[in-house]
């Protein structure tokens, strides 16, 4: 091992390892593992497994679902110290970043529809899931006659008619804050469905229509529910205070349809500095009410 890589105590412990994480989510059964389905994180358990000759299970900031791509999905991955060893090249580069190697090597590895972009050491107390402040998600529409151009069809849900923007915006403004989001989303058995919702925002740029939507967590399939609902009110199907109105429900409201996945990208994650990381995995893991 060079002088410029740091050497792992001989603890039999553990190092966590932070990932930097792009997919293009077309052809997965989403994110989490699944049985007989070809899943992201089964893909990179199964390259990581490969590189250090021992099982490991990375850990995401949100589990995405089928069809869902990210550009800034983040994940940790606990590895035995004794085996950190094999992500190491028998020579180094001078000043090279200690898992560059590791990181040319999954892009052999994996197939072109993931990749691990950046890999670093955790710091103290980091969890991918529970340290996280925020997620940050873009859903794009792409409203021209002709549908969406071939280089974005995999990433944009092509809409045939008009969206009322500025109806979106008004009534997307009213679902901000801390509120139960049970109308927005699917059933989990024992998990809370009340969210900070920080930021719902949608911009037009020619034809594509996009929706930036941001909060401190996401239940299960509510950005997909949340930007269905919002369609209806840019058709002038529904008005704008209607959306406002679903938070009162207690379960997933049947009155709209979920936006298909192939619009929706996850592209950051935010964290608090250091210090304050396993604090706020505390606060993560308690239980929110309102």
């Amino acid at each position: 091992m060079s002088a410029n890589q740091p050497a792992t105590p001989p603890s039999g412990g553990l190092v966590r390892l932070r990932l930097d994480v792009s997919y293009d989510g077309t052809d997965f059964a989403g994110w989490a593992p699944q049985t007989g389905q070809r899943t992201v994180a089964g893909l990179i358990d199964e390259a990581l497994t490969t590189v250090f000759r021992t099982p490991v299970v990375v850990r995401a900031a949100g589990r995405t679902d089928a069809g869902v791509h990210a550009t800034g999905q983040v994940a940790h991955v606990d590895v035995p110290d004794g085996a950190l060893f094999h992500a190491y090249p028998r020579t180094t580069r001078p000043a090279e970043p200690e898992f560059l190697p590791l990181v040319r090597r999954l892009g052999r590895l994996l197939p072109a529809d993931v990749r691990i972009r950046n890999i670093t050491r955790a710091p103290a107390g980091f969890d991918a899931r529970f340290s996280a402040l925020r997620r940050h998600y873009t859903y794009r529409l792409g409203t021209a006659p002709y549908g969406v151009e071939p280089q974005s069809a995999r990433f944009v849900t092509p809409w045939p008619r008009p969206l009322d923007v500025e109806a979106m915006n008004a009534a997307s403004s009213a679902l901000v804050g801390l509120h139960d989001f049970a109308a927005f989303c699917r059933h989990r058995e024992g998990a809370t469905t009340i969210r900070h919702l920080q930021r719902l925002e949608w911009t037009r740029a020619g034809d594509l229509v996009s929706a930036h939507v941001s909060a401190d967590a996401f239940c299960w399939s509510m950005v997909r529910s949340l930007v269905g609902a919002l369609i209806a009110v840019g058709e002038h199907r529904r008005d704008p205070g209607w959306c406002a109105g679903l938070l009162g429900a207690t379960q997933r409201s049947s009155e709209f349809a979920a936006a298909p996945p192939q619009g929706l990208t996850l592209v950051g994650v935010d964290y608090p500095p250091d210090d304050e990381l396993a604090a706020r995995t505390l606060v993560t893991r308690d239980l929110r009410i309102i």
